[in-house]
């Protein structure tokens, strides 16, 4: 049997990272809208894309983060954080405008200083400083509430999370805002092609003169601020600031990155790849509930995508060309 030409292996591997996620999303819709006579109507989908925005905005983030080769195991700590100072803030009697300010700056600064650990004190892997940072937020949350919800929140800040303009639902808008912003960012200016330039080759972006460390810390920046955003959208939603928010988000906003076609080794992933990854995420959790399947066998059949994404992102990673 004769050899797939080299040529042709490749451009087939670049269309599978590009296209593959979308295509996966369709081919889930249309099983799903065979089995389910609920799933193709506007109310559910409309259900879908408000769940899926928070796990997209954490996603966005992370992506900034996963192109470096690097990981974020704090957002979903920092989230929870954010959503508990912004609730308490509210109560306090601040504007809901200055609320949301208040949590976009704190995963933003505590963002920063995962970068800032990570880099200054050249630690060989962004997994201990975030690791450190998501028991740190959650337990100052934890701390700040007692471990009890900080409930009614008022109607402007709550639009955020549950109003809507032209019967879009905010949080999609917000999201695809943010979605407009970074791949902009990512494609069109410095700071972000220098983030592809990192985790393709750390050593060789530093030799061309990239600031790296300034630009590790912008990404860790970037990824709790859209934890900071994920808090004003779920705690509007919720109406509710409580310290779990955001417990095991981490790995959702991960698993959204890298089916979405970003690779763990660095140097890869598009927006529109992550967004369709977040989708992918909210229709396979939609698809089954709708299909009546147990919560814990939604953890299982989650559990295995993530772990069939990784997998297929090494066998990319080994048929690329040098590999």
């Amino acid at each position: 049997m004769t050899a797939m030409p080299a040529w042709l292996a490749r451009a087939a591997s670049e269309a599978l990272r590009r296209f593959g996620p979308l295509l996966a999303l369709l081919l889930m819709a249309a099983a799903l809208s065979l089995l389910s006579e609920h799933f193709l109507t506007l109310d559910n989908l409309l259900n879908v894309f408000r769940q899926s925005a928070v796990n997209a905005l954490l996603a966005l983030g992370q992506l900034t983060v996963i192109i470096t080769a690097g990981i974020d195991l704090s957002v979903g700590s920092l989230l929870g954080l954010s959503c508990v100072l912004a609730a308490m803030a509210l109560k306090a009697g601040v504007p809901s405008a200055a609320a949301v300010l208040l949590a976009l700056a704190t995963g933003a600064v505590l963002g920063a200083l995962n970068g800032i650990l990570f880099t200054k004190l050249r630690l060989p892997h962004p997994f201990i400083p975030t690791l450190g940072m998501m028991n740190v937020a959650r337990g100052l949350a934890l701390v700040l509430t007692g471990g009890f919800p900080i409930s009614e929140l008022p109607s402007p800040f709550r639009f955020w999370g549950a109003g809507a303009v032209a019967g879009i639902p905010m949080p999609v808008i917000v999201v695809l805002f943010f979605c407009v912003l970074f791949h902009l960012f990512l494609t069109r200016t410095t700071p972000g092609r220098d983030l592809y330039a990192i985790g393709g080759n750390r050593q060789a972006a530093l030799l061309c003169g990239v600031p790296v460390d300034r630009r590790l810390i912008l990404a860790y920046s970037l990824s709790g601020l859209m934890a900071g955003a994920g808090a004003v959208i779920l705690a509007g939603r919720m109406n509710s600031g409580f310290p779990l928010a955001g417990v095991g988000a981490e790995l959702d906003s991960i698993a959204a990155v890298i089916i979405g076609g970003a690779s763990f080794f660095g140097g890869v992933g598009t927006v529109l790849g992550t967004l369709v990854g977040a989708l992918i995420m909210g229709v396979l959790r939609n698809g089954l509930n709708l299909l009546n399947v147990s919560a814990y066998w939604q953890t299982v059949v989650i559990g295995a995508v993530i772990v069939a994404a990784v997998w297929v992102d090494v066998v990319r990673q080994r048929a690329a060309p040098g590999r």
